[in-house]
């Protein structure tokens, strides 16, 4: 049966009782897990490169994203330990899985201490190999973003687990926010199947445009997880709500992903092309947007030592 992941993202906006509802809500439209961000402002890290960014011919060559912008939006974001315990009692209480990404190496032993069912590692970190290592070494089950990462660094983060004899799953992933179908490449997940246990979909595309054709179309293709950012709030009300699905999406998915796959296949009785368009290439190359997110995300956030060196999750 595939697991559907309702991720609150930062759609909670960093209000627990906001974050209530929503995985009440979640709960109620029959999810698996519901997800939350372990991110901690202090532990964003300011690179000079990115305060005012690249542009040469017109064309973009390194994001512009200033620290002291970003750290005041990210600090209204913080869930301490108090509050992430708190999610994780609201979630045993309506009785889904609680999940979380971690994003810094100096936030493993914290979080390892709560009663999180699953850590996540998300997209830019899947090349993090000393991450994913200690990440490997906890008694939490595992999943994986893959996106914005190179075949070779996955593979070299499957090799890694694979020897910790940690059991796994990749998600397949398109970093583009949103993704358009055309660029889903969808047989890239019976590519990754070589390399985890389990393989599933995150799905960034737009649900206002394109509904739940990806997330199911991934069932097709063999995933066996579904991730997709939830909102109880209007799209317009939050930073991620172009590539979030509301209460009424959030149920369709689920009750789809229940179907067999035969039914699951008769939603796209009149869309063969459009599924043939989202089938793509499992060796795909990175687009020039997934390598400027690359470039920024990775080493977004890191460790600090006592002496204010920066010690990154690589």
């Amino acid at each position: 049966m595939v697991k559907i992941i309702a991720e609150l993202c930062q759609n909670h906006k960093g209000d627990k009782y906001l974050m209530s509802d929503m995985v009440a809500a979640a709960a109620e439209a029959g999810v698996d897990y519901v997800k939350i961000q372990s991110m901690q402002s202090i532990d964003l890290t300011k690179r000079k490169r990115f305060e005012s960014g690249l542009i040469e011919g017109g064309v973009t060559k390194t994001i512009k994203r200033p620290y002291e912008k970003e750290y005041k939006r990210l600090k209204k974001l913080d869930l301490n330990l108090d509050n992430q315990s708190y999610f994780i009692d609201l979630c045993l209480k309506h009785n889904v899985k609680p999940m979380t990404t971690v994003f810094s190496l100096n936030r493993i032993k914290e979080l390892d201490n709560l009663n999180f069912d699953t850590f996540k590692i998300a997209s830019f970190d899947c090349s993090s190999f000393k991450l994913v290592e200690k990440l490997g070494k906890t008694k939490k089950k595992l999943i994986i973003s893959t996106g914005g990462t190179f075949l070779r660094e996955i593979i070299q983060t499957s090799k890694i687990l694979r020897n910790l004899k940690k059991k796994f799953t990749f998600l397949h992933c398109i970093s583009i926010y949103p993704t358009p179908l055309k660029e889903a490449h969808l047989s890239r997940i019976n590519l990754l199947k070589k390399f985890a246990n389990n393989v599933g979909l995150s799905d960034h595309s737009s649900p206002d445009t394109n509904g739940n054709d990806l997330s199911l179309a991934a069932i097709l293709y063999g995933a066996s997880i579904i991730e997709r950012h939830f909102t109880i709030l209007k799209k317009n009300q939050t930073r991620d709500g172009v590539v979030s699905v509301n209460y009424n999406q959030l149920k369709s998915l689920v009750t789809n992903s229940k179907k067999n796959y035969n039914d699951i296949k008769l939603n796209f009785k009149n869309k063969k092309i459009l599924l043939k368009t989202m089938e793509g290439n499992p060796f795909r190359e990175l687009s020039e947007i997934e390598l400027l997110n690359r470039d920024y995300y990775k080493g977004r956030f890191a460790m600090k030592n006592i002496k204010g060196k920066i010690i990154y999750n690589w």
